[in-house]
């Protein structure tokens, strides 16, 4: 089959019918599903979404079974899955999704991030927001790969001439209207998938989300965007940097290493079942060996009918230190490469479920000389209990993305209502 016909057979993409007019009902909000579909779980969180607020009514979770470092391995597994933590939101959010708004996240190493730049004359005219479309789609028109296909287009600046750093160039003049803007593109058999797997467990896809993109709506404050700040989600499968300044993404990038790689370590290390691993990461891991008492010991369950083994919680902690540090090291390395670690005054933050590790902050304040914090998800009200965690920054993320997603829209919508009025004014 050619690259070609791959193209073809990616699903369509589209948005349910949706009465949302900008201005919600503060009685009934229009609903909005966030669905992480990650290597280890998969999360589905249901938004109401208001004119100044997000409230979630709906959690479900399942351990997720068909991925494997963020990309579908098996189609039915991962449809069960989905199927399995859907089910669950439904019931809690007491509501049908199957016509529901669903904005789904991607990751994975298939995943590319890079800058492009636009311009497009002006001759001196106000700027109108068809430039601005026109400037972007300008931006787009780069060579990508035949089996990549483009998932996000987000401006960076705009320049009017000389003048640089405008975020919004609208009502301006000038001669040349340059733009810098961050693509970010995705292997479209990985894309495929995803979506096929979604429509075959009854959902309708409005987006395809990269996931550090979703993440950084639900854990980052202005001001850190503003400062410059390094967003790391560290997930099951995989590792997903995003760094952004000046209020605007600056960076992507990903790496097929996670938490699943601690847990694969602990189990092959210390001969345990993979599910052991994960628990004695849970209860006894830790990210800096060397604060560990040499004397405590752990049992090690064996497979078979053996006994458990005695071993030393510093030889556990040995094993998870060396995969953590390699793959903070790997993120060092990307933002160095990358130009952008000197602009990150606001520091690092760390989400994912990994970053739940025990002084995984301290280590990684040292490897990246600067300061970091965990990044827990913030700027919704609801079910916040189920959602304390930076295991859910995805999926509440992806919620806000949606959101905004919705008021963009509608302010396009307006946009294009009042330029007929205005011509229909000049022709009357």
């Amino acid at each position: 089959m050619s690259e070609k016909n791959k193209v073809d057979e990616v699903p369509e993409i589209h948005i349910p019918d949706s009465e949302y007019d900008g201005t919600i009902d503060q009685e009934h909000g229009e609903l909005v599903v966030g669905l992480d579909i990650g290597t280890t779980k998969v999360f589905c969180v249901v938004g109401e979404i208001f004119d100044d607020s997000i409230e979630i009514i709906g959690v479900g979770t399942a351990p997720s079974q068909g991925l494997k470092k963020g990309v579908v391995v098996n189609i039915e597994s991962t449809v069960n899955s989905i199927r399995r933590a859907v089910a669950l939101a439904e019931e809690t959010a007491k509501c049908d999704l199957s016509s529901v708004y669903v904005y789904v996240g991607i990751a994975g190493n298939h995943i590319k991030g890079f800058n492009s730049p636009g311009i497009l004359a002006i001759n001196n005219r106000e700027i109108k927001q068809a430039d601005i479309d026109e400037v972007l789609a300008a931006a787009r028109t780069v060579k990508i790969s035949e089996n990549q296909r483009v998932i996000h287009v987000m401006p960076q600046e705009y320049m009017v001439d000389d003048h640089t750093g405008i975020q919004n160039p609208v009502g301006m003049s000038g001669v040349r209207l340059v733009t810098n803007v961050h693509i970010v593109t995705a292997d479209i058999g990985a894309v495929h998938n995803v979506v096929t797997c979604c429509n075959k467990a009854g959902l309708e896809v409005a987006e395809i989300v990269l996931e550090s993109i979703a993440s950084a709506n639900a854990v980052l404050s202005a001001d850190e965007m503003e400062l410059g700040v390094a967003l790391i989600d560290i997930g099951g499968g995989t590792t997903d940097l995003a760094v952004f300044c000046d209020g605007t993404i600056r960076h992507t990038s990903e790496i097929g290493l996670g938490g699943h790689n601690l847990t694969n370590d602990i189990s092959v290390g210390l001969r345990t079942p993979l599910q052991e691993a994960e628990r004695l990461k849970e209860d006894y891991g830790g990210a800096i060996s060397s604060v560990i008492k040499p004397n405590l010991v752990v049992d090690v369950p064996t497979v078979g009918d053996r006994e458990p083994r005695k071993v030393t919680q510093k030889v556990l902690v040995d094993i998870l230190e060396a995969r953590i540090v390699e793959i903070l090291e790997m993120m060092n390395r990307e933002l160095i490469a990358s130009g952008q670690k000197n602009k990150i005054n606001g520091g690092v933050v760390l989400t994912g479920g990994t970053a739940l590790l025990p002084n995984l902050v301290e280590l990684a304040e040292q490897i990246f000389d600067l300061p970091v914090r965990i990044g827990y998800p913030t700027g919704v009200t609801g079910r916040v209990e189920d959602l304390h965690s930076p295991r859910c920054t995805t999926g509440v993320g992806l919620v806000m993305f949606g959101r905004n997603k919705h008021k963009e829209s509608f302010r396009q919508e307006q946009t294009v209502v009042g330029r007929v009025k205005d011509w229909l004014k000049k022709i009357m």
